[in-house]
């Protein structure tokens, strides 16, 4: 379903570019009529990362809620699974997160979250979208029906409070030295906390935000800081989040990386062992690495893929009762304690596996090897270049090359005009030549 205002992580863009307070002000009045529902007081909480667009946002949003009266719960920087889960410990009829993740701080975003927490469907994106495009002005609260705003300061302790809870009540961190990165996002102040309270050894970095630093050389997206401080302190383990703290990446005590794939192997076995898994496997994406998928095997498990996006994951999990998955960028889903990502609360269960098992970082976590996995991207001007004769033949003779032991996935960008070659096999060079050949056809076809 294509939309004209919502991409695969609700709205995201240039602030004041696509991103502007007249368009944050359609979404607080669209989303505000048609979250009304019932005569109850109606409230929507809404957080933010520490972006210095989000002020311009917050307050158009704000107006936009109280305008068709709706209530608002301003609760400042928090990550984006605290939003979530905020949304149905505070009985509200809609959250939402203004955050554009791992991307720069001129761009922003706008999610949004049901009373149960999820994230919304395409088809309620979609109902908004044609109130944005409606008479809003039509539909305004009478003067004395509008809606009030009110900050809330306890938000903080209490994601912190959830967090711990997640973490088995027999294991603390006591003794641990850990470096938390921060990327100078929503998880600047809870991150840290969590993890002090839990009585690690907390070196902190990432948070010092000043509106402009997010995700600037710091983060799950730019892990070389994170990587150089855990051999400098000689820690124990880095964890690395990104600027709305729902995804995940993880620095061993040798300074070595751990993605996505390997923390949800660590996890999988982990449930496995325990009897903890609600079905025998986990949800991933198709670019996950194929060495998961065979590890997964050996185990036991099966993978089933979906398309690139946690909410997809999220979707696939919830349809068919999984309650594990992922993606290889980080966003690990452990639904029976979230609705979303939560990268605090899956660095906490990595740490719970990393102490029962009383080994380092490095042997808890190199679950497989990985497989040769190459990435390229095709920036293309117009056109439809994977439609042409030439790309459709290069591809199936790609995928006839790799054979039944790699995999090719063509997919294009869901918010830039890129093209996107990934192949993966036990062969190296022929994953390289098989990527080169496709991305040949598609810059002839390009051009």
């Amino acid at each position: 379903m294509a939309h004209q205002y919502f991409g695969t992580d609700g709205i995201r863009g240039r602030a004041n570019g696509k991103i502007t307070p007249e368009l944050a002000l359609k979404v607080g009045q669209a989303a505000g009529l048609l979250f009304q529902r019932g005569d109850h007081r109606h409230r929507v909480v809404i957080g933010k990362d520490t972006r210095l667009s989000g002020y311009m946002i917050e307050s158009a949003l704000q107006a936009g809620f109280t305008s068709v009266g709706m209530d608002v719960l301003l609760l400042g920087p928090v990550p984006t699974p605290a939003i979530a889960m905020l949304t149905r410990s505070m009985r509200a009829d809609l959250g939402v997160m203004i955050s554009a993740s791992h991307n720069p701080y001129e761009d922003n975003g706008i999610k949004l979250f049901g009373p149960d927490g999820y994230k919304l469907s395409d088809e309620v994106e979609a109902e908004i979208e044609a109130l944005m495009d409606s008479d809003l002005g039509a539909r305004l609260a009478k003067s004395q029906n509008l809606g009030r705003a009110k900050r809330i300061e306890s938000v903080q302790a209490r994601y912190i409070e959830y967090a711990k809870r997640t973490l088995p009540r027999q294991i603390d961190l006591d003794g641990m030295r850990i470096v938390v990165d921060c990327a100078n996002g929503a998880a600047y102040k809870v991150a840290p906390e969590a993890l002090w309270e839990l009585g690690a050894e907390v070196i902190a970095i990432g948070v010092e935000p000043d509106g402009f630093n997010i995700n600037h050389e710091v983060g799950s997206t730019a892990p070389e800081a994170l990587v150089r401080k855990v051999r400098e302190t000689r820690a124990d383990i880095g964890i690395a989040l990104d600027g709305d703290a729902d995804r995940v990446l993880v620095v061993d005590e040798k300074g070595q990386l751990v993605d996505g794939d390997q923390l949800m192997a660590v996890v999988a076995k982990s449930w496995r062992d325990a009897g903890l898994l609600s079905k025998p496997g986990i949800v991933a994406t198709v670019m996950s690495n194929l060495g998961l998928e065979r590890y997964l095997g050996d185990l036991g498990l099966d993978l089933a893929r979906t398309a690139v996006g946690d909410r997809y994951v999220l979707e696939h999990m919830r349809t068919h009762g999984y309650n594990l998955g992922g993606e290889q960028s980080g966003h690990i889903i452990l639904s029976d304690y979230t609705t979303t990502g939560d990268g605090l609360v899956a660095a906490l269960q990595l740490l719970a596996v990393v102490r029962r098992q009383q080994k380092p970082v490095s042997e808890v976590c190199h679950c497989f090897e990985p497989l040769p996995q190459i990435l390229k991207n095709v920036r293309y001007k117009q056109g439809r270049p994977l439609d042409a004769e030439s790309v459709s033949s290069a591809i199936e003779a790609a995928r006839l090359r790799l054979g039944a032991q790699g995999r090719l996935v063509i997919r294009p960008s869901g918010t830039e005009p890129v093209i996107r070659v990934m192949a993966e096999g036990d062969d190296r060079d022929l994953v390289e030549r098989v990527v080169d050949d496709v991305v040949d056809a598609l810059m002839h076809a390009a051009a």
